[in-house]
């Protein structure tokens, strides 16, 4: 029987482990299901019961509001008294039926719902009606004060014994809930207690059966890193334990034949992997922001009731959030676009200066710190090129200008022509750049100390930025001190007709 036993490969071990493992776990987890459905049954009767007693507190108030009105105008005369009457009379017939539907689910306390609205509906029909039209006053209060009393008296008698049996159910549909709780829980303990108690032993037989080839792997494997790649692994065994030592020592050959290539390769992989780390650290902080945003306050508006403004101010703040989120994805697209030389300039007359005056009037209403100030000549400032990539460009510097002075301050857009040129400034009074980090500002998703200081960005717009630029056969630069603020300047190439661009266009002259 021993050698029977250990003759059984690991493989097959695993697998018998597994499946005992996964039958535990199922069973587990069935019969969590089944308590956790008990449970949620019996809170939904709870949960009605609740419903059942509002439905009935509401009607009787409706009771009490139509013995008002009658009272108020039998008494006074006046058609005013007889509000709470007529409102409650439009009101009755959908809460009578709502409430015996909310009472048929238990038999007795539907029997006694539905004597109490047949109760209601005589009272309306038999009392209430005929004494507000009774055309004495006198007669009508008479009527008013010796039947309504006692009507009245009986409905409120009849609705104590509902709602006094009523709470006697929830009390039991709670304690109900709070075992099956209980239940729930003693359950998932024990069956999570069996469950690691069963993994603990099984991982104990694993680590002994297969310590000892292991360890002289792993000791290889320390020898092998260190540099002995003459190093090889005494073979035999039964199944996977002769097969690692195998595969050990054809990996140890391997390393040793492609040590040269492998050391080439190796400065690759380093910086695609850092290339990778720094994609995937902004992609997930950038995005995590807006998408929290847009998912709690779209919770918010699903699960309460707010006023029109206030969910008008919080459909705002979802449509902000969902702008950034196809901000950043669009500056990861265009990088992309860019990478695979797959960008085209579009070859459209474009006059700068509307061009600033828009992406002026759009970033103005961006903060309330800071001051935008417009300098622009009288004439236009044509140039070629794609005008959607080159709003992309100015929406960019300005918002980088924003961001990058948090205490606020003027905004300086201006543009002028240079020669053949047109040159574009943004100037802000911001925190500056560091002298160490400017040969970097251009790079992607470099972001120098901006993310320590709390300020959001992807490390891609400047980026992108200048490769649109030199796409248009212009360049890009700044100059900055730090704590003095930072002037980014673009300059592009310029077209004669000037004339012609503020005529065929209608470029505003200012």
């Amino acid at each position: 029987m021993p050698s029977r036993f250990s003759s059984v490969s690991l493989q097959n071990r695993l697998v018998a482990g597994s499946a005992l493992l996964a039958v535990l776990v199922g069973g587990v987890f069935i019969a969590l299901i089944l308590a956790l459905s008990a449970l949620r049954e019996a809170t939904k009767q709870e949960a009605r019961s609740k419903e059942v007693t509002a439905s009935a507190l509401g009607l009787e108030k409706l009771v009490l509001d139509v013995e008002t009105g009658v009272r108020g105008y039998v008494l006074t005369g006046q058609t005013r008294f007889r509000e709470p009457f007529d409102d409650a009379k439009k009101q009755l017939p959908n809460r009578l039926r709502n409430f015996e539907v909310l009472a048929s689910r238990e038999p007795r306390q539907r029997k006694r719902a539905m004597a109490l609205t047949e109760e209601i509906r005589r009272y309306i029909s038999d009392y209430a009606n005929l004494v507000v039209q009774l055309p004495s006053l006198r007669a009508a209060q008479l009527a008013s004060d010796i039947e309504g009393k006692n009507r009245t008296d009986d409905i409120r008698l009849k609705f104590k014994r509902f709602l006094d049996a009523e709470d006697v159910l929830a009390g039991s549909r709670e304690r109900s809930a709070d075992a099956k709780s209980e239940h729930a829980i003693e359950l998932g303990v024990a069956g999570l207690a069996g469950t690691a108690a069963f993994i603990l032993l099984f991982g104990l037989y694993l680590a002994r059966s297969i310590a000892q080839p292991v360890r002289e792997a792993a000791e290889g494997a320390s020898r092998l890193a260190g540099g002995d790649l003459a190093l090889r692994l005494r073979q035999g065994g039964p199944g996977e334990v002769g097969e690692l030592t195998r595969s050990f020592n054809q990996m140890a050959g391997g390393l040793e034949s492609a040590r040269i290539e492998l050391e080439e390769q190796n400065a690759q992989l380093r910086e695609s992997e850092r290339l990778k780390s720094d994609l995937v650290n902004t992609v997930s902080h950038e995005l995590r922001t807006p998408l929290s945003g847009v998912l709690g306050f779209t919770k918010l508006l699903l699960t309460r009731d707010f006023d029109s403004e206030t969910r008008r101010h919080y459909l705002g703040i979802v449509d902000a959030q969902a702008r950034r989120l196809s901000e950043l994805i669009d500056d990861f697209l265009d990088v992309r676009r860019i990478e695979e030389g797959r960008f085209e300039r579009a070859q459209e007359l474009v006059d700068v200066g509307t061009l600033l005056r828009e992406e002026a009037q759009l970033y103005s209403a961006q903060s309330r710190k800071h001051q935008l100030a417009l300098e622009l000549p009288r004439v236009p400032l044509p140039v070629l090129g794609n005008p959607d990539r080159l709003r992309q460009v100015i929406g960019n510097l300005l918002s980088n200008a924003i961001k990058y002075s948090p205490q606020g301050g003027i905004v300086e857009l201006a543009a002028e022509a240079d020669g053949d040129a047109v040159r574009v400034e943004v100037r802000d009074e911001g925190i500056g750049i560091p002298a160490h980090q400017q040969q970097q500002i251009f790079t992607k998703f470099f972001r120098g100390d901006a993310a320590a200081s709390g300020i959001t960005g992807t490390g891609l717009g400047l980026a992108v930025s200048r490769d649109i630029v030199e796409a248009h056969g212009g360049r890009i630069g700044f100059t900055s001190a730090e704590g003095e603020g930072t002037t980014f300047f673009v300059e592009l190439p310029g077209v004669n007709g000037a004339d012609r661009l503020g005529q065929g266009n209608g470029v505003e002259r200012s």
